[in-house]
């Protein structure tokens, strides 16, 4: 997998390179990044652990606000992202230079409305969150500075996607590397090196994405990408609708899993207290790293599908797709066999509290078990979504953590107890996969006509 930058004709390079090769090519720099990200995802929660289960609850309190910060990001660079690789792969570079920027300054806005108003209401947001009084007072510090941070995580959200989208993902890799470094190291020495404890990790984590953004910012000014030129701003009708069609995907997906992490962690406290919100959140984190290879090959392959879908070559959109498909199934399941094999001592690096690790190593079982089965779901979404087929691709994103979870978590703790909160996100994903068969199916029929209608 190539981790240096592309130089050279960007069209031919995306439209003549076989497939397998550069699917590779893109999808190593944003497996790296997608793994590093994980990792300092994760940092937090492991070194919080070292300080008290309620730190580690609160942590995971505040992670769906984080949820909701990319979300909004992800909307904003996915919407915008997807359109100027079309764009680029029909050849009309004045629309993507305005659909770039335009997107890019409509993620600052939204992050920064949101830091404001956050910190202005930032006791009832975290009740609203599930805070409980046990965890009040270190949930509210974390979430407040974590707020602040919101412009510059949202706006490295859409400066990372729209790299990945040009097919620059080394630059894309590098920004998001940087940040995740500068949290990490930030982490142990702000907590424990100047005794800031908890808002030491909120400090670090702020300060790896501005990091990040800057680094990225820079990114985009170099070789063939879009520069992000204040002078292009659109903020049309058409332009807004794009992006909304394109991003509405990704703010539905992760929207719905910030929702789906409050009511999960509600009815985790009401069957098993701090511990089990500690649990699920240690759970929350494990997958989000396990599954970050899968979804850094996905967008390895998204620029593929978005340019070539742009430029009609559908055969190439269709064998780039079953390609992710295979490997990324073998994927999942060697992930799948390590948490089966291994769930007390996974639970364990992260806290190591018998009561944290009864509820965690369960609900670990229950999700390895489904794990196989999430890179087509994945995939699915993301080929739907970068060929701009933003219904199917809404309906797809909000299976997992909307369709099938809320109805899921409000039944079966009802009827099950701590067990029922441990298997629902397992269900869920089941009856997912099964949703984006009859939708995958007709989209490569259709994609297949098409390729025989312009021989």
């Amino acid at each position: 997998m190539g981790l240096r930058p592309f130089k050279g004709d960007r069209r031919a390079y995306l439209t003549e390179t076989p497939v397998p090769q550069l699917i590779c090519t893109l999808a190593g720099p944003t497996i790296l990044s997608m793994l590093v990200t994980g990792i300092y995802n994760s940092a937090d929660t492991y070194f919080v652990g070292r300080i008290s289960t309620q730190g580690t609850a609160a942590v995971g309190l505040v992670f769906s606000v984080m949820a909701i910060i990319q979300a909004m990001g992800f909307f904003c660079g996915q919407g915008s992202g997807n359109y100027l690789s079309r764009l680029l792969g029909a050849g009309e570079r004045q629309k993507a230079d305005e659909i770039a920027v335009t997107g890019f300054v409509l993620a600052l806005i939204l992050g920064l409305l949101l830091a404001v108003f956050g910190n202005l209401f930032a006791r009832p947001f975290a009740d609203l969150l599930g805070a409980t009084d046990s965890t009040r007072r270190e949930t509210i510090s974390y979430l407040r500075i974590i707020l602040l941070g919101a412009p510059f995580m949202m706006g490295q959200c859409v400066i990372n996607n729209q790299l990945r989208f040009q097919g620059s993902a080394f630059y894309a890799m590098i920004g998001l590397m940087c940040g995740a470094a500068v949290n990490i190291v930030l982490d142990p020495l702000l907590m424990f090196g100047f005794e800031l404890g908890i808002p030491g990790a909120a400090i670090a984590t702020i300060s790896g994405q501005f990091i990040g953004f800057c680094t990225l910012l820079i990114g985009s000014r170099r070789g063939e990408n879009i520069r992000l030129d204040l002078r292009n701003i659109r903020l049309s009708a058409p332009n807004l609708l794009q992006i909304v069609n394109g991003g509405l995907p990704s703010l539905v997906r992760q929207g719905l899993a910030s929702v789906s992490v409050v009511l999960l962690n509600r009815f985790a406290n009401a069957y098993g207290g701090d511990a089990a919100i500690a649990g699920m959140s240690i759970v929350n984190r494990t997958m989000m790293l396990l599954t970050s290879a899968l979804i850094g090959f996905g967008q390895g392959y998204q620029p593929v599908c978005s340019f070539n879908y742009g430029a009609k070559l559908y055969g190439r959109v269709r064998e780039g797709f079953f390609f992710c498909v295979k490997y990324g199934t073998l994927l999942m399941s060697l992930a799948a066999a390590l948490c089966l094999l291994f769930p007390t001592q996974i639970v364990a690096f992260f806290r190591n509290d018998p009561a944290v690790i009864a509820v965690g190593a369960t609900a670990l079982r229950w999700q390895a078990s489904a794990l196989p089965l999430m890179a087509t779901s994945i995939l699915t979404n993301m080929m739907l979504q970068a060929s701009g087929q933003g219904l199917r691709s809404s309906i797809t994103s909000s299976a997992r953590n909307g369709i099938f979870f809320i109805p899921l978590i409000l039944t079966l703790p009802r009827l099950l107890g701590l067990r029922g909160v441990e298997m629902t996100q397992a269900c869920a994903d089941v009856l997912t996969f099964l949703l984006c068969l009859p939708f995958l199916r007709a989209s490569l029929r259709r994609m297949k006509q098409a390729e025989e209608e312009n021989r």
